[in-house]
């Protein structure tokens, strides 16, 4: 396992991330409820191909910091922060995003983030083609956290917005999977946020700036059709961007498939 190493972000905030490999920086940036921990294969796998390849704890989980007030342009600074830590002078960087993470990459790309090269896992913003999106959701985020309720949290995010059974999230209570769910549940919004606040749908003018070559992929297993089609609805919205799918589970891509898919698109 890689050493923790921090960077400091423009507002003073400490972001922890790994690295594995040597070469081109190609950064990971997770989605909700997403740690560094849960692409560490994936960045494993990046650093065998030559590639350096990180993953970090996005503000607020983890190891890292928080500072308020919240805005998307922090987390933009922190991604930056971490690249250029984890980068040698002069080399390109990549970044991928998961589901709303991706959100984030396009934020970055959009903002002027040094990034070369862009990807995202089927990035939820919603179309015409998806269930309606629960009212007042980042205020019902809120209400939930000045109650203090972050189990709240946690099931109706996983209840209301992704549709999981109650059943399957009463399954998760008492193991180590709710401890770390409830340690981040206050990032969800955050998420919510990078993905455009209640509407959630595809920022336009933001999509417009992203005009680097990226790469939108989708899974083979997953079933929900307007979250897999997501990645040619975002691939066909951006200036320079392609869709694929590639063989995988709900809503993930298996590493030794993921990170070869990658290193290709990013060094093409």
């Amino acid at each position: 396992m890689s050493q923790v190493q921090k960077a400091t972000s423009t507002d003073g905030t400490t972001i922890a991330y790994e690295a594995y490999g040597a070469g081109p920086v190609a950064a990971i940036v997770g989605g909700a409820f997403c740690d560094r921990g849960a692409f560490r294969d994936v960045a494993e796998a990046l650093g065998e191909l030559g590639l350096t390849g990180v993953t970090y704890d996005r503000r607020g989980r983890g190891d890292s910091g928080d500072t308020e007030p919240y805005a998307v342009a922090r987390e933009v600074d922190d991604l930056t922060a971490v690249i250029g830590a984890a980068s040698e002078s002069g080399t390109p960087a990549y970044v991928f995003g998961v589901s709303s993470g991706g959100a984030l990459v396009i934020e970055a790309i959009a903002a002027g983030a040094p990034i070369a090269r862009g990807s995202a896992l089927e990035v939820p913003y919603r179309t015409a083609a998806w269930p309606p999106p629960p009212a007042d959701y980042i205020a019902t985020l809120e209400a939930f956290e000045a109650k203090g309720d972050r189990a709240g949290i946690v099931r109706y995010f996983n209840n209301e917005v992704v549709g999981m059974p109650a059943e399957m999230v009463d399954g998760m209570v008492g193991t180590p999977m709710w401890d770390a769910l409830l340690s981040m549940a206050y990032t969800v919004k955050y998420d919510g946020a990078c993905l455009g606040g209640d509407q959630q749908d595809i920022p336009a003018e933001t999509f417009a700036r992203v005009t680097i070559p990226f790469l939108s992929i989708c899974s083979s297993g997953t079933q929900m059709p307007w979250l897999h089609d997501a990645a040619g609805v975002v691939a066909a919205a951006l200036p320079n961007a392609t869709a694929v799918e590639l063989p995988g589970e709900f809503h993930q891509v298996p590493a030794d498939v993921l990170a070869p898919a990658l290193a290709e698109f990013f060094r093409s």
